[in-house]
């Protein structure tokens, strides 16, 4: 153990017991992670945060041993912040600070500061079983996925944190556009996206937004160069993924090539377990001429043409009712259909960590989640998951 990697452990318990967890793994590449965007001082005072914003002079109380003005603490915090280490809030013009979660925080953050050795490091990290486990064992998902708006068939009644234009015109100013970092992720390892060409398509708003302009990432927009931006994402095929709450912060649109999020879908049994979305299509098979757009488009492979009856199948244990087929079917043969039972989020971010931290699963929980994702991989047939 080297002699600085202490304040990093320390750090890393720290951040694994807040709402969404940091747990260690037998390579230490966690302390890695942690090097990458803190200095050992900067970890040292991290370790005092807290899941939820609090103003400088309650962290300061903490922390006066370790600094000797708040005024110095308020520059270390500018320093990390700009690294994507912590989060803040502005209230009352005043800012709160709080941590981060890798996921979604810190990570997404890192936009300008990839590097191959990060991107091995996070790859690594983030296919350990000890953070899959973590991260699905959220009582909420952070984000959710919601129609884009073609596939919306006027029947419905569909609530506004369902409906992208109207989320987007209800939204909080500012708009910040910010490069994807999957698929500059992507980039790095040598690949490139096969859904568009296109970098800045995740959109960041309100106080997300805020803290992307302090970190120097992204580039401020209009309200209606947003809407345009997202209309486009929609046309190419892309999933739109905001936060899971009826107050956007942000909209990521997402391929099934590049995305974290869809492709940990793509690897779980019944990926709907751990999934927050209010539809699910349904294909009419008078109409179906089995053309293969659909299966062609989904980011999910939810989809499929049954070669025996030519016509397309949905695989209702895996749509996300992204409505992506839906716009792309040439005989409108798919529709999407609500649920009967209504996925109803939290108002803000901060009621979403508070749900989560409350329903924290513990050691007996996890092992219990461990055993579903076991048996659900052999009684769905899908064993090639269980790596």
């Amino acid at each position: 153990m080297k002699q600085n990697d202490q304040v990093y452990i320390k750090l890393q318990k720290h951040l694994d017991n807040q709402a969404v967890g940091f747990p260690a793994t037998k390579t230490g590449v966690e302390i890695r992670i942690l090097k990458h965007i803190f200095t050992p001082e900067e970890a040292k005072i991290a370790s005092f945060l807290s899941y939820k914003v609090e103003p400088l002079k309650m962290i300061y109380s903490r922390v006066e041993h370790l600094v000797e003005s708040p005024e110095e603490l308020e520059k270390i915090f500018d320093r990390i912040q700009k690294k994507g280490g912590i989060e803040f809030k502005i209230k009352n013009g005043k800012k709160y600070y709080c941590n981060a979660p890798l996921i979604v925080g810190m990570y997404e953050f890192q936009t300008d500061r990839l590097t191959p050795e990060f991107v091995k490091d996070f790859n690594d990290y983030t296919s350990d079983k000890n953070f899959g486990i973590e991260f699905l064992s959220t009582k909420l998902p952070q984000m959710r996925t919601i129609p884009v708006a073609k596939s919306i068939h006027p029947q419905y009644n569909v609530s506004t944190f369902d409906e992208v234009t109207t989320l987007l015109k209800q939204a909080e100013e500012p708009f910040v556009i910010i490069e994807c970092i999957c698929r500059k992720k992507k980039s790095i390892e040598g690949e490139s996206c096969k859904v568009t060409d296109r970098k800045e398509t995740c959109l960041a708003i309100g106080g997300m937004a805020q803290m992307t302009l302090a970190n120097d990432v992204g580039r401020k927009i209009t309200r209606d160069e947003a809407m345009s931006i997202i209309e486009q994402n929609q046309k190419e095929g892309l999933v739109l993924q905001p936060s899971n709450t009826k107050k956007a912060e942000f909209i990521c649109s997402c391929c099934g090539c590049c995305c974290g999020m869809l492709d940990m879908h793509k690897n779980l049994p019944k990926p709907l377990d751990f999934w927050a979305t209010n539809f699910h299509a349904i294909v009419d098979n008078n109409t179906c001429e089995g053309c293969g757009n659909c299966e062609e488009s989904c980011q999910v492979g939810a989809v499929s043409v049954s070669e025996k009856e030519q016509y397309a199948v949905v695989n209702l244990g895996r749509c996300l009712g992204c409505g992506v087929c839906v716009s792309n079917c040439p005989t409108e043969s798919i529709s999407l259909l609500k649920k009967p039972t209504e996925v109803i989020p939290p108002q803000t971010r901060e009621e979403l960590i508070d749900i989560i931290m409350a329903g924290k699963k513990g050691r007996f929980g996890k092992l219990m989640l461990t055993g579903k994702l076991f048996f659900d991989a052999v009684r769905t047939g899908q064993t090639h998951l269980l790596k």
